[in-house]
């Protein structure tokens, strides 16, 4: 799917700078445990999948979305990992955003894991103890999805 219409719209008066957008994670699991990751073709790297929201959309919706387009596994959201304002990046094309990610956990349902759109190069089920390399971000995420604690988020700075 690429970047979202209204993304690019926007883009086309706000030229290159920094955009603030909200993002969705889905870390999902299959019943053998295994989790889901996509090989991103802008990047060549692995990762979890995820998008942005269309506008009005809700987050847990945007995750099932997102993983059916990338990879054509139905799944069903299971709860909220993990809130977090990641770092600001800049993209091959000079666009330059920060997002503010919403993870969650979701559960495979059915569907095959195969490559659905132009965003990825490869779409494959991996043992959480055999990951390939991957970004610290969605290490992370996986590991918060593994455990039963409530929603992480980033501790607030006190203002004393």
């Amino acid at each position: 799917m690429g970047t979202p219409d209204f993304i690019s719209r926007i883009r086309a008066s706000a030229g290159r700078q920094l955009l603030f957008l909200p993002g969705v994670s889905a870390i999902v699991f299959d019943d053998e445990g295994r989790v889901l990751l996509g090989r991103r073709a802008d990047t060549g790297r692995w990762s979890v999948i995820g998008g942005i929201p269309d506008p009005g959309e809700q987050p847990a919706l945007t995750a099932v979305r997102e993983v059916y387009e990338e990879t054509g596994v139905r799944c069903v959201a299971e709860r909220i990992v993990l809130v977090q304002t990641l770092k600001p990046v800049r993209y091959p094309n000079g666009d330059h955003c920060q997002f503010m990610d919403t993870t969650i956990r979701c559960r495979a349902i059915g569907g095959e894991a195969r490559v659905n759109d132009e965003e990825s190069l490869e779409v494959a089920w991996f043992p959480v103890d055999a990951l390939p390399e991957l970004p610290e971000f969605a290490l992370f995420r996986i590991k918060q999805a593994l455990t039963d604690e409530p929603t992480w988020f980033e501790p607030a700075a006190t203002t004393e």
